[in-house]
């Protein structure tokens, strides 16, 4: 997955990131067990996974490559208020100096093998446009990205290698759906992702 230069991607991810913050302020206690669009995952599932997943990235970006880091967190007693405790953490790991020319070892998607900070931080991106869409639907509200962020968006899922490999345990993203309502990138850019844009129907 290449990633234009042009493309101020630590910007843009700090705008999704920004968005699963807005939409997170705004659960409340009833809503942790609610389903989500993240198949087994309830609100509060989805919400210890991408607080654990902040931590996780902004860990790389120091060049800590430890897998303790990408073990699951508790949130603890003020979920609201750990969630945005860690998009804050990661946020400022990836505005330090020179963070794009960095490597940062994932070991959750290779081991023995660091990315390229560009492209690290493409995938943090794309996860918070997804994410913020699963937590919009699971809370019954909706998310907006200017079109700027949504057309870079589209292009880094079109990216994610598709097929057989989705279908393994634990992978980010199920297999790709048909999708026709090509007017709303958002939809697009899910279904090509594997959520239905009409869930939960």
């Amino acid at each position: 997955m290449l990633i234009n230069e042009k493309v101020d991607i630590v910007a843009l991810d700090a705008e999704a990131v920004r968005a699963s913050v807005e939409l997170a302020s705004r659960v409340r206690p009833a809503d942790l067990s609610r389903p989500t669009p993240c198949l087994g995952w309830t609100v509060y599932g989805l919400l210890a996974h991408m607080a654990t997943q902040h931590h996780g990235f902004a860990a790389a970006a120091r060049g800590d490559g430890d897998i303790a880091q990408w073990r699951l967190r508790s949130l603890g007693d003020d979920v609201v208020a750990s969630y945005r405790d860690a998009a804050e953490h990661v946020l400022a790991a990836f505005a330090a100096d020179g963070v794009l020319e960095r490597s940062f070892p994932l070991p959750e998607i290779a081991t023995g093998f660091a990315f390229p900070g560009r492209q690290a931080v493409g995938f943090h991106f794309i996860d918070y446009v997804v994410h913020s869409w699963d937590l919009a639907k699971a809370l019954g509200l909706d998310v907006e990205f200017p079109p700027d962020l949504l057309e870079v968006a589209l292009d880094v899922a079109r990216a994610v290698p598709d097929g057989e490999t989705r279908r393994a345990p634990g992978t980010a993203f199920a297999p790709a759906l048909a999708w026709e309502g090509e007017s709303r990138r958002l939809d697009q850019i899910v279904a090509i992702l594997g959520r239905s844009p009409r869930w939960p129907g």
